[in-house]
């Protein structure tokens, strides 16, 4: 009470909820959001090598039928190792994560932190951006980028038949047991990058990318194995490791927060 005094009498006391509720309810959005923004990046205090994960989440029980108003949709910063968030930008659709994502940027301090991004985010100027930001950036790869998901995929199947024999490749091995499985990666990093078509235009550009999950269910013994690729303006397979590893933390540490733990059913946007 005495903190609330340093900036208004409230000689009644402190306003109720529905009060307060009113208030905030009438703040200009997109100040309040950029007034939250530069607090929360003065506290997280960027560090060289900080990852950022960047990713879209769909909020649960916030669409509007009866209004035609479909589920909102929130493209959000989260620092890895801080399991702090950033910052947050809203959506009407999955497909504007490609517009969302250079605004969101726009309002970080990324200079020497490493963004990372799933495949929707894998564009030329989104990489092009955080470079000129001074960011790094490790961006999954599919089949929206033909010619240059064509084009790794077969580097790393032709390497892989061969045991990576006579190639120049980082590698790295870990091993993660949990929740009744058992988890082994394999990473790969490649910064030969005469195969790959139009290079230059894709900013920073300096190595490409494989992660083989091989996963095995300690109590059925059913395995699965699954392949992700990336393009990356590192060079280090260990960092690469670390980033493709802690960017599911959006996901685990963020995202079912969201879902678990502020899911309020009925609530709409």
């Amino acid at each position: 009470m005495d903190w609330f005094r340093t900036f208004f009498p409230y000689e009644n006391g402190i306003p109720n909820e529905d009060s307060i509720a009113w208030i905030v309810g009438r703040l200009n959005v997109k100040a309040f959001e950029a007034c939250f923004i530069e607090w929360v990046n003065g506290i997280a205090k960027p560090s060289h090598g900080q990852i950022i994960a960047i990713d879209g989440k769909t909020a649960r029980c916030s669409h509007n039928r009866g209004k035609g108003q479909g589920p909102l949709h929130v493209v959000s910063a989260w620092a890895c190792q801080q399991r702090l968030s950033l910052g947050q930008i809203a959506t009407d659709q999955k497909s504007n994560e490609i517009t969302a994502i250079p605004a969101l940027l726009q309002l970080l301090e990324i200079k020497g932190a490493l963004i990372t991004l799933d495949a929707m985010g894998c564009q030329k100027d989104i990489a092009k951006q955080i470079i000129r930001q001074k960011g790094h950036y490790v961006l999954a790869l599919k089949g929206n980028q033909g010619l240059l998901h064509e084009a790794v995929v077969d580097y790393f199947q032709v390497a892989e038949s061969a045991g990576f024999a006579r190639i120049e490749a980082q590698h790295k091995h870990t091993l993660d047991c949990g929740h009744g499985r058992i988890e082994t990666r394999s990473h790969y990093l490649v910064t030969d990058l005469s195969t790959l078509p139009h290079v230059k235009d894709w900013e920073g550009l300096a190595s490409i990318g494989l992660v083989i999950s091989q996963r095995e269910d300690k109590r059925s013994g059913q395995k699965s194995v699954e392949k992700r690729y990336y393009i990356n303006s590192i060079k280090d397979v260990d960092v690469f490791a670390e980033a493709t590893r802690a960017h599911w933390g959006v996901e685990n540490r963020l995202h079912w927060v969201l879902d678990v733990v502020f899911s309020v059913p009925g609530v709409q946007h």
